[in-house]
């Protein structure tokens, strides 16, 4: 199956989504393009990896991703293709590419100067074309040479101990309810079995199974399908009443015997 999926901060508003969409299917009409999201906020690239990290892994082995996302940006050291976990993507060598998983790429290839031509619209003129050739059956190799490593960022980490994890918020979503990166699996192995989860002004001393496991205007805590730890106000934006946003910390102190 030719498919690719499609992130980018273009919006549904203008002609961009539907350009790249085109020069894609002008290449081949049987392509299969799913839309991840085009609602990315501009030039957030943490925002984009988050999302696609968050998703990728569910579609089939072989799909191709087309990230979209800063790609005119004077950051941007050309563009690239990559293999990470039998998944391709094409994009901007920026650093969006380096955030979706703790694993290094196994095959990395910086686009040739043949198939890089001076645009104002690299999605549609350079990425495109590219992405929709491997979709058909070309190999990323076919359009430049190898890279030893990509341009990196680094994501913000949490810190554990015996007493306590320190986590930041990484991501609000649409409904206000906060995602942070403290992960189940670290919880579980340092939880003793009391714990206080601390944020803002709020603390809670216990974990919910799902968003209406308490009252209306009441905060809840659980891990959710990511594995990460969701904080929220059930049937109220908790970004908003709460006074948190990106990077807010979070806090878990474990009670452990003296």
């Amino acid at each position: 199956m030719a498919l690719i999926t499609f992130t980018s901060d273009f919006g549904d508003s203008d002609y961009y989504v539907p350009s790249v969409k085109a020069k894609m299917l002008s290449i081949n009409p049987q392509l299969n393009i799913i839309d991840i999201t085009h609602q990315v906020e501009n030039y957030d690239v943490a925002h984009a990896a988050f999302i696609l990290k968050s998703v990728y892994k569910e579609f089939p082995k072989g799909t191709v991703h087309l990230v979209a996302m800063n790609a005119t940006s004077n950051v941007t050291d050309g563009y690239i293709g990559v293999k990470l976990e039998d998944h391709i993507f094409i994009g901007p060598n920026n650093g969006v590419l380096s955030l979706l998983s703790e694993n290094d790429p196994g095959i990395i290839v910086k686009f040739a100067d043949i198939h890089v031509q001076q645009s104002t619209f690299p999605a549609k003129d350079i990425l495109a074309p590219i992405a929709a050739k491997v979709a058909s059956g070309a190999a990323i190799h076919d359009f430049g040479g190898p890279l030893t490593s990509i341009k990196k960022m680094i994501p913000r980490n949490f810190k554990a101990t015996k007493k306590q994890i320190t986590g930041h918020v990484i991501r609000v979503d649409h409904y206000g309810n906060l995602i942070t990166n403290i992960t189940k699996e670290v919880f579980d192995t340092l939880n003793p079995g009391k714990f206080t989860i601390e944020f803002g002004r709020e603390s809670l001393n216990r974990l919910n199974s799902t968003y209406d496991h308490v009252e209306p205007g009441d905060c809840f805590a659980f891990f959710n399908s990511l594995g990460l730890l969701e904080i929220g106000i059930n049937h109220g934006h908790g970004a908003d009443l709460l006074g948190l946003r990106y990077d807010s910390p979070i806090f878990i102190h474990f009670e452990t015997e003296s």
